[in-house]
C-alpha cells in the first residue's frame, strides 16, 4: 500500500542521487531504506529504479511515483505551515459586513493599514443587503460585522469602536441653516433622506423623532452617501448623517450641519465577532488597527461609554 513515507523516499532518492545519501537524508539506515523500497516494489510488482546505475535512473514506475511526490509533498508542507499559522493566530479569515453605510470612508484605510502586517489573513467585504448580518456571523458565514445596533446573541461579542454624533445635513441656503439646534418639530414638514434601512434601526427615529412623537413629512432613500449629499445640496430634503461623514462637505461649503435636539443625538459603533475568534491575534490586531485609524482620521468621535 502506498504511504506518505514512500513519496518522501522517492523524492529523497531523486535529490540525493544514491541510496546511501538518501538514507542519510531521511535519517534511516541504508538497510532499512532498501527493505522499504523492496517491499513497495513487491507490493505493486514493479521496479522503481535501475540498480547500480550511475547516476541513479528511475524506471517509468519510479518516474510516475516521483511526479506524484513532487505534486503532493509541497502541498503537504504548505498545509503544515498554514496549520501552524492558524494555531499561532497568524492566519485566518475576515469576511466582513458593514451595517453602517458611510463606514467605508474610514474602514478602507484601516484595512489598508492592517494588510501589510497580516498578509496571510483573508480579507473580504460581503454585501449585506440581502443578508441578515448578525445571524450570518453566528452561523460562521461572516467573521465581523460593523454595527450600531447590537443584539444579544449566543456566541457573539460586541467590541466597542467609537461614539459619534449624528448631525442634520442641510443645504447652506435652507431656512434651518439659521438655527443653532434642530428640534424634531422643525422637520415635520421636511423630506428626510436616509439609507434604505428600517426606521426602527435608525437612531434619528429612535432617539429623536419618536421620543418627540413627530415624524418627517416624507422619507426618501438613497443607497450611497454621495447621492444623499447631492440630494440635500439641491434642496430635495435633509439627512441625518455622522459628523465625520459630513466634514469634507461642510469644509467645502456644499452642506451645512446642525446638532439634533438639546443634547445632540449620539450613536455607538461596534464590531461584532464570534466569541471563539475574539482572542485570536489576527482579530485583536485588526480591532486595534480600526480604533487607531479611526481616532487618527475622524474628527469629533469619542470612546464608547460602557
Amino acid at each position: 500500500m502506498l504511504d506518505l513515507k514512500h513519496l518522501k523516499t522517492i523524492h529523497a532518492l531523486q535529490e540525493a542521487g544514491s541510496l546511501t545519501r538518501a538514507a542519510d537524508q531521511l535519517h534511516v539506515t541504508q538497510s532499512a531504506l532498501s527493505h522499504q523500497i523492496r517491499d513497495l516494489e513487491d507490493w505493486f510488482g514493479v521496479q522503481l529504479f535501475v540498480r547500480k546505475s550511475r547516476p541513479l535512473r528511475f524506471t517509468p514506475a519510479g518516474e510516475r511515483l516521483l511526479n506524484t511526490a513532487k505534486s503532493v509533498l509541497p502541498e503537504l508542507v504548505a498545509a503544515e505551515h498554514a496549520l501552524f499559522a492558524l494555531g499561532r493566530g497568524q492566519r485566518g479569515r475576515l469576511h466582513m459586513a458593514i451595517e453602517c453605510h458611510s463606514c467605508y470612508l474610514w474602514l478602507i484605510p484601516a484595512v489598508n493599514s492592517y494588510r501589510p502586517a497580516w498578509p496571510d489573513v483573508e480579507l473580504d467585504f460581503v454585501g449585506h443587503w440581502h443578508l441578515d448580518a448578525l445571524p450570518a456571523l453566528a452561523r460562521g458565514e461572516l467573521d465581523l460585522v460593523v454595527t450600531a445596533d447590537p443584539v444579544p446573541m449566543d456566541g457573539v461579542v460586541y467590541e466597542p469602536l467609537f461614539r459619534f454624533e449624528i448631525l442634520l445635513a442641510i443645504a447652506p441656503s435652507h431656512t434651518l441653516a439659521k438655527a443653532t439646534r434642530i428640534a424634531a418639530e422643525d422637520l415635520a414638514t421636511e423630506t428626510l433622506i436616509t439609507y434604505p434601512v428600517d426606521p426602527d434601526r435608525l437612531d434619528v427615529f429612535r432617539n429623536f423623532f419618536w421620543p418627540a412623537r413627530v415624524e418627517p413629512a416624507r422619507v426618501r432613500t438613497a443607497d450611497m452617501t454621495m447621492m444623499i449629499v447631492q440630494l440635500v445640496a439641491s434642496q430635495r430634503g435633509v439627512a441625518a448623517l455622522p459628523s465625520w461623514a459630513l466634514r469634507e462637505y461642510m469644509d467645502s461649503g456644499l452642506l451645512a450641519a446642525r446638532p439634533l435636539g438639546k443634547a445632540g443625538v449620539w450613536s455607538d459603533l461596534y464590531a461584532a465577532v464570534r466569541t471563539d475568534d475574539r482572542q485570536a491575534p489576527y482579530m485583536s490586531a485588526f480591532l486595534a488597527s480600526v480604533r487607531e485609524t479611526s481616532f487618527n482620521t475622524l474628527s469629533g468621535i469619542r470612546g464608547v461609554q460602557l
